[in-house]
């Protein structure tokens, strides 16, 4: 006999927030889109987190592995991911999910303006989302917990590159690695820099453009 699910009856909600959250965001993409011409964010990928790395998180904070553990003493049983171009649309990224309608942001951690000493950039969010269904409190509308990371694409493939280094068993000259790490993560988060200053020069030049040829029609 297979073992419960420690999301317990909830497990089928979760899935059905993911749904939401991720055409919640592609809604704002399109509708970006059509109205600027400009893409808020690269990519989006979304996870609910196993039961393996969800009992195993319960046993290093000392929780039982229960549902009540899953969904309200830990606040990452739902994660999105969205992956910008430009630092600039981390930020208006952020702007956007503190106006959701039926949500409060609980946690907020900006490793990008204070990066973590190895080196890692990313804005993190811990949201809670009142939702049409039953919580694990019993309530309804209820509240689930959601993780949201945004980072640019710089930043993603140097947090992919240093997650594979961690959860390897045995890592030969480590220190020498992570130091080359954090050198990389340094240098790339002065090319982030560099590449929002160009777009904003870019974009400074075309409304100049644009000014001028308003003023010559008239």
């Amino acid at each position: 006999m297979s073992e419960e699910s420690i999301y317990g009856k909830y497990q089928g909600t979760l899935y059905k927030l993911e749904e939401d959250l991720i055409g919640l965001f592609e809604s704002y993409k399109r509708q970006e889109l059509e109205q600027t011409g400009i893409k808020v964010y690269e990519h989006l990928s979304s996870r609910i987190k196993t039961e393996k790395s969800m009992r195993e998180k319960c046993g290093r904070k000392g929780l039982p592995q229960t549902p009540h553990s899953a969904l309200r003493e830990l606040k990452d049983a739902i994660g999105v991911r969205l992956v910008c171009d430009f630092v600039d649309d981390v930020y208006k990224n952020v702007e956007y999910i503190r106006s959701f309608a039926n949500c409060t942001v609980v946690e907020e951690k900006d490793y990008i303006r204070h990066a973590k000493p190895n080196g890692y950039r990313s804005y993190h969010m811990i949201l809670d989302m009142r939702t049409p269904y039953e919580d694990v409190d019993g309530n309804v509308p209820g509240h689930y917990f959601v993780e949201v990371q945004i980072r640019t694409i710089a930043m993603d493939t140097w947090a992919s590159l240093e997650h594979e280094m961690k959860y390897k068993k045995k890592v030969s000259n480590q220190k020498l690695i992570e130091a080359e790490l954090k050198r990389c993560a340094d240098e790339l988060a002065s090319c982030d820099i560099s590449m929002q200053t160009i777009r904003q020069m870019i974009r400074e030049n075309a409304r100049d453009e644009e000014e001028e040829t308003i003023g010559e029609g008239k």
